[in-house]
């Protein structure tokens, strides 16, 4: 070693945590000052004149202090985020958990954490070839050895990743589901010190949910070939069916389940009828103007004329579709991230692991296909916690195509059905006479109060009493035994004759042509603000049979009364209230700009997405904070030991020659 030259340690990294050779390291005399901060430690690695020369070494350190370790020394983070430490408890515990958490709220570091704390080998599981390699280029500029062998690499590539796995160079190793459960596979890794298996997007392996892949099927298998080894299943977006047929097909109900809650209260939820969506958007974008934000489209065609629209009427905007090339969609995907004020009009195909924080708002011209779907493309919104708003249009040709795209998707009779429900469950969201918040979490299996951040909250509608309609709809559905779907029960209120009420004798019942005054549009809107209410259960998981709930029973027996929207689909007479609250932005917008453009070209020349250099909540952060040295750029949320080593020049340049001018 050469004379001077200095060697630290570190107490916790990304190969786990050992034993520390001092000996060999250090010097057989040598000790190591006490445990240096983190902060200090970096500082002082980044400070040599070849930081390379940082040894990185192991300690034994009890697991509960190893995991703060790896999430300040590799992920730059001083704290876990709600719900993130007790799924990290349980993995590192050894136990299997299917975890639930929002979009946007940090759900790779459950698994990731674990990963490096316990050594070894995690394979992760991940059905999207672009957000698997996206996460192990973001673990591989954080300092993680992290592969992925998929198809979109030669097999060149994929062979040296498999080597460096079996030589335990690799702490995580995407696969996709049906690359990891071929027998060769599978045999292989049996062979490799196998620690942990994460699956992320989990809720495809249901058949009961809207995303079902059958690939995933096959990983209910994982247990025969690891059984010693934990499992995280993990997911945004699972109601209380796919949550249970989750458990039970890959765990065998053997599994603790963390629900960290669906509400985003931060963000406002809105939904207009469709009248000319060109010009509502074009409204709506002017109210946003100078803010960044998506509108999502239903079609390719719809989204490059969206995005020409707002362009032709002064509105910064890009398209972003699967049609365009990789170079087209990296380069919108880019400008996104580093331009303040861009639309990005764009299909479902955007939007999978994107970590803007400060997009204000999502707008969906076109109505989506699940209340899931919409809560995870409006999840896109708000996540620095700062007020934004999630605005859809709903208009009766958007239901027709939705309807048409599930008879026309090719799968089986059940599943077909269960789809129309699911749609079902939206449309009477975007009819909800009450609050939609309380809609949307009720779909989820949470309850909560009326939230004031919400349309039919913030402006009440003109709302009719439907007491004694809705009595009618609870004699009918319980005089016919509680278990038939929307379209027979409507039947029998319409006093319909058809094969299936005259086989089941449904003429005969009391309740039969009670409803004839109502078209059968206007009992089908009032039976899912039923369901929207709570008044009505509807069995997705069955055959749709509707069955009266809680709230129903006890308006049978004269407690309360039933408001409902008469008409749903009708023009909206609101006007905005008032101007709405402008969210926090940072000290220096002009200085977030410029870090913004300087991680844009680190980001090019490293041939990532430039969210993957650093996350806009870290530039935010450092444009706040203004460090002026290395220790305090080690202080900036989400800067990590390999990043401060990689990045702290360039940018403290950026910071310094920034405030040099404005002195």
């Amino acid at each position: 070693m050469p004379p001077g030259r200095q060697v630290l340690c570190l107490f916790a990294t990304a190969n786990g945590l050992g034993e520390i050779s001092s000996a060999t390291k250090l010097g057989k005399n040598s000790a190591l000052p006490g445990r240096l901060a983190a902060r200090e430690l970096y500082a002082r690695a980044a400070a040599f004149e070849n930081p390379s020369a940082v040894t990185i070494a192991q300690t034994a350190t009890p697991m509960t202090d190893a995991k703060h370790q790896v999430l300040k020394n590799v992920f730059g983070f001083d704290d876990f985020r709600p719900g993130q430490e007790r799924v990290i408890d349980a993995l590192l515990a050894g136990r299997s958990v299917l975890t639930v958490m929002p979009t946007g709220s940090g759900k790779s570091l459950c698994f990731q954490v674990p990963a490096l704390v316990m050594g070894g080998l995690t394979i992760v599981v991940s059905p999207l070839i672009a957000l698997m390699q996206d996460q192990v280029q973001a673990l591989r500029l954080a300092g993680v050895p992290a592969d992925a062998i998929n198809s979109s690499q030669d097999r060149a590539e994929n062979v040296a990743a498999w080597r460096r796995a079996t030589a335990g160079e690799t702490r995580l190793l995407y696969l996709a589901p049906e690359r990891l459960m071929t027998e060769r596979m599978l045999a292989a890794l049996q062979k490799l010190d196998v620690r942990l298996i994460a699956i992320d997007e989990a809720h495809c392996i249901s058949q009961w949910g809207p995303a079902f892949r059958p690939e995933y099927q096959a990983l209910a298998r994982l247990d025969e070939f690891f059984p010693d080894v934990p499992i995280a299943a993990l997911t945004a977006t699972a109601d209380e069916l796919t949550r249970a047929d989750i458990a039970l097909q890959l765990f065998d109900n053997r599994v603790e389940t963390f629900v960290l809650g669906f509400d985003r209260p931060n963000i406002k939820l809105t939904v207009e009828p469709k009248r000319d969506w060109k010009k509502q958007m074009l409204a709506f974008a002017h109210r946003h103007r100078g803010e960044s934000g998506i509108v999502y489209c239903l079609s390719r065609k719809r989204t490059e004329e969206a995005a020409a629209f707002l362009e032709e009427h002064g509105i910064r905007a890009l398209p972003y579709h699967a049609g365009m090339t990789a170079v087209a969609r990296e380069t919108n995907q880019n400008a996104f991230m580093t331009e303040r004020a861009l639309v990005m009009t764009a299909t479902i195909a955007f939007g999978m692991g994107i970590d803007k924080s400060d997009v204000r708002f999502v707008f969906h011209a076109d109505l989506p296909g699940t209340l899931e779907a919409y809560y995870q493309e409006f999840g896109r919104a708000g996540r620095d916690g700062a007020p934004a708003e999630a605005h859809m249009l709903y208009g009766l040709d958007d239901i027709r195509m939705r309807r048409m795209f599930i008879d026309e998707d090719g799968a089986n009779d059940d599943r077909k059905r269960r789809e129309h429900q699911r749609l079902g469950a939206l449309i009477g969201y975007c009819e909800a006479p009450t609050c939609r918040r309380q809609v949307l979490l009720g779909y989820f299996g949470e309850r909560g109060k009326p939230c004031g951040n919400c349309d039919t909250c913030l402006d009440p509608l003109d709302l009719a009493d439907g007491t004694a309609e809705a009595k009618q709809v609870f004699a009918a559905i319980t005089a016919t035994g509680s278990r038939f779907g929307t379209a027979h029960v409507i039947d029998v209120m319409l006093g319909a004759e058809s094969e299936k009420i005259t086989r089941f004798g449904h003429e005969k019942v009391g309740p039969f042509g009670i409803g004839k005054d109502r078209t059968r549009e206007e009992w089908q809107s009032f039976i899912r603000q039923l369901v929207a209410g709570e008044y009505l259960t509807l069995d997705i998981g069955g055959y749709g049979g509707l069955s009266v709930a809680a709230k129903g029973r006890a308006l049978m027996k004269g407690e309360g009364d039933f408001r409902y929207r008469p008409k749903s689909l009708r023009k909206s007479q609101r006007k905005p209230r008032g101007e709405r609250t402008a969210p926090a932005t940072p000290a220096d917008p002009s200085l977030l700009e410029a870090l913004k453009e300087l991680r844009l070209r680190l980001a090019k020349q490293r041939q990532v997405p430039a969210y993957i250099v650093f996350s806009d909540r870290t530039l935010i952060d450092m444009a706040d904070k203004r460090p002026e040295d290395v220790t305090a750029f080690a202080a900036v949320n989400g800067v990590g030991s390999a990043k401060l080593r990689e990045f702290a020049a360039p940018f403290l340049a950026v910071i310094r020659s920034y405030c040099w001018r404005c002195t």
